[in-house]
């Protein structure tokens, strides 16, 4: 048995978390002592993103969890069959699923090629739906199983589609299994959630992709991500599904009140993310932009 607000003994399976929130969720998770199972493709490093799933699953056992560095390609439903099945192999089951994998591509319609449009489709929403359906046969036997999707609250608002059209029906394809998943399996006491970041937060994909070394300054680090999987893996799955939560308030609720811990530099005003609605005040003291 684990302790309360521990996750000693538990095993997650997380997509895409050989570097960034994936790895940060992990370690989280691994200092409880839990078992990680590590699923993501970087086998060998990026010329230009760090990490691999080698080097995740020694600072995973350095942290104090067990880890099994797997080669994951979510898009092929076989290779993610048979993750599964060789993490279960390993530790005897899944507690946790962790959709984290994800891709982007910040294009409107005419400048998206559909090879892009279709990696985001497959990795997002697509990968979601596999490692999902793939790891509940075994959440269904868990003490208090859950599944959370690094996606964004299911805001219909034109501002969130106009400029990236793709990307958004991408992330929020992976909402959309929430919602329904959530319902589908309610009665097997599986919680689903999704989490999604109310700023930039510090990641290398963010570095190189998006924002460069100056927008970084601007962000959050993967810290605040990591305790606020933390907290939901906490909750009672029967009790707490189907929500849609933003980082900071969610964490505000869960007592937390020094957000400035979270700030890569505190001098730095910060950037907002993505998809956060209009209608989600940041906690007390905070301030975006």
């Amino acid at each position: 048995m684990s302790q309360p607000n521990s996750l000693r003994g538990k095993t997650l399976f997380v997509t895409g978390a050989s570097r960034g929130i994936g790895l940060a969720i992990a370690l989280r998770a691994a200092r409880d002592g839990a078992n990680i199972v590590i699923a993501a493709k970087t086998a060998e490093a990026h010329p230009k993103l760090p990490g691999t799933i080698y080097t995740a699953a020694k600072a995973i056992e350095d942290a104090g969890g067990q880890a099994l560095p797997l080669v994951v390609d979510v898009r092929e439903e076989a290779n993610v069959q048979e993750a599964v099945e060789k993490a279960v192999a390993r530790f005897g089951g899944i507690d946790i699923c962790v959709n984290n994998a994800s891709a982007i591509s910040l294009t409107g319609t005419l400048s998206t090629d559909m090879k892009r449009y279709d990696l985001m489709h497959q990795i997002n929403t697509r990968g979601t739906f596999v490692t999902s359906k793939a790891c509940i046969p075994y959440l269904k036997k868990a003490e208090n199983p859950h599944v959370l999707m690094l996606s964004p609250p299911l805001d219909m608002s034109p501002r969130w589609f106009g400029p990236h059209v793709a990307y958004t029906m991408a992330k929020f394809g992976m909402s959309m299994c929430v919602l329904g998943m959530a319902e589908e399996f309610k009665s097997d006491g599986i919680a689903f959630n999704a989490l999604w970041p109310r700023t930039g937060i510090a990641t290398a994909a963010i570095q190189f992709a998006l924002a460069g070394d100056e927008g970084l300054k601007h962000c959050r680090t993967v810290e605040i991500m990591a305790d606020a999987a933390h907290a939901i893996f906490c909750k009672p799955s029967r009790e707490f599904s189907g929500n849609f939560l933003i980082d900071d308030s969610f964490l505000y609720g869960e007592g937390v009140r020094d957000f400035d811990q979270y700030k890569v530099d505190p001098a730095a005003t910060l950037m907002p993310d993505f998809f956060v609605p209009e209608s989600s005040a940041p906690p007390p003291g905070v301030k975006i932009g």
